[in-house]
Parts: C-alpha cells; structure tokens; sequence
C-alpha cells in the first residue's frame, strides 16, 4: 500500500512538472514560492495524513505481534510448566501405588502370622473303654475313646483319625501295653502310608509288654494320621495303657 501510495506521488509531480515547463506565466513565475494549485494541495496534504495513519497502523501491528509473541512464549513457558508438574503428579501417583502395594503385602503377612500364631492343634487320647483290644483278624484302625486333651478339634474319638487342620509340620508318638498272650503289633499310618510302628513278640514268659515310637511328618491341609492294630495282635485298653497324642509343630 506505501509503494502504491508513493507511485501515485510520483505521477502526479510529474504532470506539475510537464505543466511548469509548457505554460507557466509570468505572474506564476513571480508567484510565492511553494504554492501550488489548490486541489493539489489538498491531495497532497491527504496523502501525507494517510501516509501518517499508514505508518501509525504499521507501527501498532509490530507492537501487537511483539505482544502476541511475547504471549506465545509466556504461554509455551506455561504449558512446559503444567506437562513437568504432571510428569511429577505422575511419579508421585506412582510412587503412591508402589506404597500402597507394599502396605498390603505388608498387611497380608501381619495377618498370616497372626493365624498362624492362633493355630493352636494339641491332642491327646487313650484306648479306654475295655481291657484287651484285639486280636482281629485283619488290620484294624484304633479308636481312642478317651480324648485327654484335643485343642483345635481334629482327632476324631469317633473315628480314631486325626486331620490335619492347616499344612504344616506335626509331632505324634503312639505307645502301647499288652501281655504275651499274643504278639504286640501298633502301625501309625499318613494317609495309606505306613510311617512307623512298634512291636513285641508272643511270649510265655514275659506277660507284660510295652512298646512307643515317635515322628515328625510334614502334612497338607485335611492330610489323615491314624493308628492301625496289627492282624492277630493285640493290646490293652483301660483309661491309661494305650495312647496316640500329636501336636502342630510349626505351620507352613
């Protein structure tokens, strides 16, 4: 618009130059200097205020796009700003997770002790009921009638089966007392395994006969320890000859 504006200048002197040059009279020459013809002047001074404004305009638009720069960087500043406090308010949430996991894993394990620590299973019983028991013609379990003591409830008087309660290491002795009448023969059984057992020959001579025997087993939850009568034996009952006890050791 400023070239357009000069163009138009420029032509227009050249036609008051063309004019000064072919027609100029002597009462122009004696004229004052600096005059001009009217609506020339008029143009002129038009042009010069709009060249004015044009420049005013000019300079307001590189002010406001010093403005709207300085904006751009104010806002780009601000938004790097908000991104890095979300990248913190991230790593906080994260690290906030992590401490929450922990506290539960944490919690789990309070309570696991705890369970372990109010797992109490301690048992102790007698054949009781009648004095011999046996011989049977094949192996028969034992059933202990008199229960002298059976903390956490899994010896059955009814069955004669112990079940484990919670897996775990268990301690069990079983003992026995009978005459020589026949042979003595007492069998403590995991499950259908044969663990361990104790025995005494028929004797004529030796009308008394004693026998125990003792293991640590490693059992599963609801795993079964039993005592089994051996075919053709037998032993006494009564409140206080023959007994199975067991404890829980540590649980696992």
């Amino acid at each position: 618009m400023k070239s357009t504006i000069l163009l138009f200048v420029s032509l227009f002197c050249g036609l008051i130059l063309a004019q000064d040059d072919g027609s100029t009279t002597e009462t122009e020459n004696n004229s004052t200097p600096g005059s001009c013809f009217p609506d020339m002047c008029d143009i002129l001074q038009q042009l010069g205020a709009l060249k004015e404004k044009l420049s005013s305009v000019e300079t307001r638009l590189a002010d406001s796009e010093t403005k709207l720069a300085d904006s751009e960087t104010r806002l780009a500043a601000s938004e790097t700003k908000l991104a890095a406090s979300e990248t913190r308010l991230a790593a906080s949430e994260t690290k906030l997770a992590a401490s929450e996991t922990r506290l539960a894993a944490s919690e789990t394990q309070i309570q696991e002790l705890k369970n372990k620590e109010r797992t109490k299973v301690i048992f102790s019983t007698a054949a009781g009921g009648v004095s011999d028991i046996g011989p049977f013609n094949t192996d028969t379990t034992l059933i202990y009638r008199r229960v002298i003591t059976n903390i956490g409830g899994a010896y059955s008087p009814s069955t004669g089966i112990f079940t484990a309660p919670v897996a775990g290491v268990y301690y069990f002795i079983i003992f026995y007392h009978a005459g020589g009448a026949h042979q003595g023969r007492v069998l403590l059984y995991k499950n259908n395994e044969l663990v361990v057992l104790t025995q005494d020959h028929k004797s004529d001579s030796d009308t008394a006969d004693n026998g125990g025997n003792a293991a640590f087993l490693q059992l599963q939850q609801r795993d079964q320890v039993y005592v089994r009568l051996a075919a053709n034996s037998y032993v006494w009952g009564y409140d206080h000859h023959t007994t199975f006890s067991g404890f829980l050791v540590t649980q696992m």
